[in-house]
């Protein structure tokens, strides 16, 4: 732990650009600090701080083999007191309820305010002579995981559409794109060397909400397609964009254009 008045840490990352803006930034903000060792990864990590027991870990977690959450966990078991700031790549919901916290974070890219916040935070602590406590960290891995199932919604992989009398379970993977019209949604899925239609009992707003943003664009009101399905997009001298895929020709509406400037 701390030592001859001196503060000590290890970062744990394994970016490893990552690791040396965080220590060559932490050596700007807080000269004091001692950064005994840099890790790759959990098991360095662990190893490290049996050995050094660190005042602080500044730890990712999302690693490859052992994790920050694995990490942390047995930190916990084995009541250490060292305190722990995880380095997050959560959205803007997750930072939010993590201010709440005693034990801090660091959102990827890491940026200079809020570094400073946290360094602030980390001296008030041992100033006061506050360790971070077993009840404190098991809450925020609780929350953590918490957020971690929140920030990975459960898109669909299958989606049941009608054909005729008959009920089809279609992988979203062979759907090329959705229309809307009236009440129904029509699915096309490429077979035989043409489109064929499929309905969905549903509006393409509340399918949207289903759709993976990743892999579903909507590029019109009515229209949202597969993007690994788009074999081109042609832009006329109009200004007017038209996603080519399979035998279909759909435009795409002006407010949905900037999807594609980069393609330009």
């Amino acid at each position: 732990m701390t030592h001859s008045n001196s503060v000590t840490a290890i970062i744990v990352d394994d970016e490893p650009l990552l690791r040396h803006h965080l220590n060559q930034a932490l050596a700007e903000s807080w000269p004091q600090l001692d950064i005994i060792a840099l890790a790759e990864n959990g098991d360095q990590a662990l190893l490290l701080i049996e050995q050094h027991q660190p005042d602080i870990v500044f730890l990712d977690i999302k690693m490859p083999q052992r994790d920050g959450m694995s990490v942390a966990k047995l930190l916990v078991k084995n009541h250490s007191q060292t305190r722990v700031v995880f380095i997050t790549a959560y959205d803007e919901f997750a930072v939010q309820a993590f201010e709440i916290n005693a034990v801090d974070y660091l959102l990827k890219p890491v940026s200079d305010k809020r570094l400073a916040q946290c360094v602030e935070k980390l001296q008030t602590q041992l100033s006061q002579q506050k360790s971070t406590t077993t009840t404190d960290v098991s809450l925020l891995i609780d929350q953590i995981q918490q957020l971690t199932n929140q920030a990975k919604p459960n898109y669909l992989t299958w989606i049941k559409a009608t054909k005729g009398d008959d009920i089809h379970l279609i992988s979203l993977s062979e759907v090329l794109y959705f229309k809307a019209e009236d009440k129904y949604v029509s699915l096309y899925k490429q077979e035989a060397m043409q489109s064929v239609e499929y309905l969905l009992r549903t509006s393409l707003k509340e399918l949207l909400r289903q759709l993976d943003p990743n892999m579903f664009w909507q590029i019109h009101r009515s229209s949202v397609v597969n993007v690994s399905a788009i074999e081109k997009v042609k832009k006329d001298f109009t200004g007017k964009m038209t996603v080519h895929i399979g035998d279909a020709r759909l435009r795409v509406s002006r407010a949905m254009q900037p999807q594609f400037t980069n393609l330009w």
